[in-house]
């Protein structure tokens, strides 16, 4: 898996932090890591971005961004705003294919869902994916409303031939409601595919020396980590009625 392409079923589920996660984890394993950030969107040039924050907390990661826009708006319509040139699905390949040549493991992070626009053609992170015959892990949030978007990613992905890796959980509550306890059972089944890992709410807002050490206890090892779906399924299921 020397590419790993990471979308999430929406924007502000925790998608960024998830991709620090994988990363320290794989660092943590000895492994060399990059980041690719296919359009970075809402910062000035002289701001840091997603890959920035994917370094800041994960550590030694090669960061990348093949383009980046001003305006907090998805890629095609950030680019047409600015004048500028729109991100090409081509162009994420071949910067991440590239990045592989020269590391074990490159994660490109998508900017807010799968079929996000990011030219006028309908270009999409999908697009990328397929070009580089990666796997593609969903970062999904917890609650209400998940289940619908989950499962709508994961048909997308499996129409077009594309392999979900997996399902994490972005930002799992210090205090889950009921949906999100039930939503631990059913992420996996309408997603066709495991659940990978659960980060812990605020996890972006630790130390980095905490989230590095914390990294490989919220994935799975297929993601580098020790994390066990069972175990915490088990843990974190709702008591059944009567």
């Amino acid at each position: 898996m020397p590419v790993l392409v990471i979308t999430g079923t929406g924007t502000e589920v925790g998608k960024t932090v998830t991709t620090a996660a994988v990363a320290a984890a794989a660092l943590a394993a000895g492994r060399s890591v990059a980041v690719l950030k296919a359009a970075q969107t809402g910062v000035a040039p002289d701001e840091r971005g997603d890959a920035d924050e994917v370094v800041r907390l994960a550590g030694a990661v090669t960061a990348r961004e093949v383009a980046r826009y001003p305006e907090p708006l998805a890629p095609g319509t950030a680019a047409l705003r600015a004048g500028r040139a729109p991100v090409r699905p081509e162009e994420v390949a071949e910067a991440a294919a590239k990045l592989a040549t020269e590391h074990d493991l490159v994660l490109v992070e998508g900017a807010g869902g799968l079929l996000v626009r990011f030219d006028a053609a309908g270009g999409t992170l999908a697009d990328a994916a397929g070009l580089l015959r990666a796997p593609v892990l969903l970062v999904a949030s917890a609650g209400l409303g998940t289940l619908n978007t989950t499962e709508l990613t994961a048909r997308e992905l499996r129409r077009r031939g594309l392999d979900l890796l997996g399902v994490v959980i972005g930002s799992w509550p210090a205090h889950p409601d009921l949906a999100s306890r039930c939503n631990v059972a059913d992420l996996p089944e309408v997603a066709g595919a495991p659940l990978l890992g659960a980060l812990p709410e605020g996890a972006g807002a630790l130390a980095p020396a905490d989230f590095r050490t914390g990294a490989p206890h919220w994935l799975a090892p297929r993601l580098l980590g020790r994390w066990e779906a069972a175990a915490f399924g088990a843990r974190e299921a709702p008591a059944p009625l009567g």
